[in-house]
Parts: C-alpha cells; sequence; structure tokens
C-alpha cells in the first residue's frame, strides 16, 4: 500500500494568479513531493499542485516592490509561483522547509525534521509526529491558554508543567524526568516553541535542560496562532481582564474608505469569536461603523499602495484580504504595531468562528 506523503506545513498565504496580477488568499499545504493550495480551509480538491522536484526556491522576492515577505517558487517547468507570508518568521519558516523537501527529493530521501534522538537517547518507538497531533487535540489534548507574566500578555500557548502533566496522564511517559527528556526533544524538533525569557534562554542552553517543567515557562504549538502582546498600564490589565475572552486587541488605525478611497482614523475592537474586527467613530457611539470578517482571511505587511503619497500613508502599512476577495488596507502607528496587529488578526482568523 503506497503511503500517503506527510503535511509538512499548512496555513494561509497570499498566492497572485498565474494569468493576470491578482493576489488571492489561498490555503497552502506543503508535502514531500510537492505544495498543493485551496481557495479555502474546507475544501477537499486542491485549486493547484506545484512539484517539488526540480523546483528552485528565491528568497527574499524582490519582484514586487509593493508587497513584503514574498517568496518565489519555480518549477521544473520554469513556471513561476509567488506566495506572500504575513510576516518575516512566517516567510523564513516556509522557505526553510520547503528548501529542505526540495534537498530531501533531489538526495531521494525522506523529509525529517532536525533529529535529537542521538543526543538524548530517544528510543525509536516514539513516533513525534504522532505525539504532537495527540497534544493538539481539541478535546483530549493540551489546553491552550492566555497567560500573563511581566505585564505581558502570551496568547494561545501554555506551561512547561503542563506539557509534563499532559504527558504523564496520557501514559506518554513513566515519570516526569523522561518527560523532560521527550519535550525536549519536541522543543529542539520544532514542535514546541519557547514563549517569554524563561523557556527561551532555557532553549538557548542557559540550563540545565532545553525544556522546563515550571509554571511561569510558557511555550506554543508553532501554527496555533500565538501571539505576545504588551501591557503598557494597569488600566490595560483591567480593561483586558473585563473582557477576557472577548477582545484580542484594540486601538487606534488609519483605514482607508472603499468608495471615496479617502483615510481617517478609526478605533478598532479584534474579538476571538466570532472573528470579526469591528471599527468605532472616534467621536463615539457604542455602533461600529462596520466590520470585516476575518474567518479565512489573509493580513499581510504591504509598503505602499495607490493613492497612499497623495494621503502621506506611505509607512507601516497593511492589508487584510478576505475569504470573499475584499481588501482593507489599514496603517499601524509604528512597523511593532503593525506586526502585533497582523499576528493577533492572523490567529483569530484561524481559530474564531
Amino acid at each position: 500500500m503506497e503511503r500517503e506523503p506527510m503535511r509538512i506545513r499548512e496555513g494561509y498565504l497570499v498566492k497572485k494568479g498565474s494569468m493576470f496580477n491578482t493576489w488571492k488568499p489561498m490555503w497552502v499545504v506543503l508535502l514531500e513531493d510537492g505544495i498543493e493550495f485551496y481557495k479555502r480551509k474546507s475544501d477537499n480538491s486542491p485549486k493547484g499542485m506545484i512539484p517539488l522536484k526540480g523546483s528552485t526556491i528565491n528568497s527574499p522576492c524582490q519582484d514586487f516592490g509593493k508587497r513584503m515577505f514574498v517568496f518565489k517558487l519555480t518549477a521544473a517547468k520554469q513556471q513561476d509561483h509567488f506566495f506572500q507570508a504575513s510576516y518575516l518568521e512566517e516567510r523564513d519558516a516556509w522557505v526553510r522547509d520547503i528548501k529542505k523537501a526540495i534537498q530531501c527529493i533531489d538526495g531521494g530521501q525522506r523529509f525529517a525534521r532536525k533529529s535529537t534522538r542521538k543526543s538524548i537517547r530517544l528510543p525509536e518507538t516514539i513516533n513525534l509526529s504522532a505525539l504532537y497531533l495527540s497534544m493538539k487535540d481539541p478535546e483530549k489534548g493540551i489546553k491552550e491558554l492566555k497567560l500573563e507574566k511581566d505585564k505581558k500578555v502570551f496568547n494561545h500557548c501554555f506551561t512547561g508543567t503542563a506539557v509534563i502533566d499532559w504527558l504523564v496522564s496520557s501514559n506518554s511517559i513513566r515519570n516526569r524526568k523522561e518527560g523532560l527528556m521527550l519535550a525536549s526533544s519536541l522543543l529542539n524538533e520544532g514542535y514546541l516553541q519557547p514563549a517569554g525569557d524563561t523557556s527561551k534562554a532555557a532553549a538557548e542552553g542557559l540550563s540545565d535542560t532545553p525544556f522546563l517543567d515550571l509554571s511561569d515557562a510558557y511555550y506554543y504549538f508553532p501554527d496555533s496562532g500565538f501571539f505576545c502582546e504588551g501591557n503598557s498600564s494597569d488600566d490595560d490589565v483591567v480593561l483586558k481582564e473585563e473582557f477576557r475572552g472577548m477582545i484580542v486587541k484594540q486601538g487606534c488605525l488609519l483605514k482607508q474608505g472603499h468608495r471615496r478611497k479617502n483615510w481617517k482614523v478609526r478605533k478598532f475592537v479584534l474579538r476571538e469569536d466570532p472573528a470579526y474586527l469591528h471599527y468605532y467613530d472616534l467621536a463615539g457611539g457604542e455602533d461600529p461603523l462596520g466590520a470585516i470578517h476575518l474567518r479565512g482571511c489573509v493580513v499581510t505587511a504591504v509598503e505602499d499602495m495607490p493613492d497612499s503619497k497623495k494621503y502621506d500613508v506611505e509607512n507601516n502599512l497593511f492589508e487584510i484580504i478576505t475569504a470573499s476577495e475584499v481588501h482593507y488596507y489599514l496603517q499601524a502607528a509604528s512597523s511593532a504595531e503593525r506586526t502585533e496587529w497582523i499576528k493577533a488578526i492572523q490567529s483569530v482568523a484561524r481559530t474564531g468562528k
């Protein structure tokens, strides 16, 4: 029986059309032997497939000056495919895995993430990929939480202690010492990511073990939509407590109008469920002026756009393309603020309804 190709990475990216200069959100799946792209995540059949054998990848790609974080995949038949990620780390992760998949095909090898079995003597019977899927199970897996530490809010993460507790309860290990070994392997092979200074310092070798069995060491799944935001004052903490579980992020952004194309400052409120980004008049009022449905959307940073120079809004722009292919352009106050909004919106788009 022929083995199905392993799914290496999947998520929403913006893809350029093959005939026209249109950019549309696509659910992209990286397999061992190719890349499939779907119009929606829920679709059963792909819109297209790019074989990886004989392909080359180019990143960063400067072919489109107005779009950031673009990479180009050139198939064996010299057909170019352009993809845009939401932010730098996401683009680099896709490029890294695609390069490795191509190298494995050329070398006649199976795709496998960096092995740590020899260094930590992990038994060959343990399937890290299967264990990772069990850990992510919505009902029986590790619960993703919103945790606070050092005036920062960590969304979609969990503690090191919670990981070891889960491994013990699922009978994956005999004791917590074995749990540390197994969790360290998951961390080193990319199935877990450190969040916060404590866990990052351990992962960089500043502790006895790469993984910490501590309640103040935070971790997250790489494709969970994790993001971190800071609390600037005690008032922010009170506000977050009041709307916990409802509001992910809020603040002022410059928004381009759809009809007159003029730009106005609006107050934006990002809700996790339902997945909407509501915007309000700064003058007040409880009812929003409008809302952007985020489920299945793609959000990316852009350099500039039509009329941006006319209205002096050339910096820190980002674009939201909804599942129904409506384009919204917004401007943040700084590059860091833009990245925070992109990651927050991306998280809600994946998990909200």
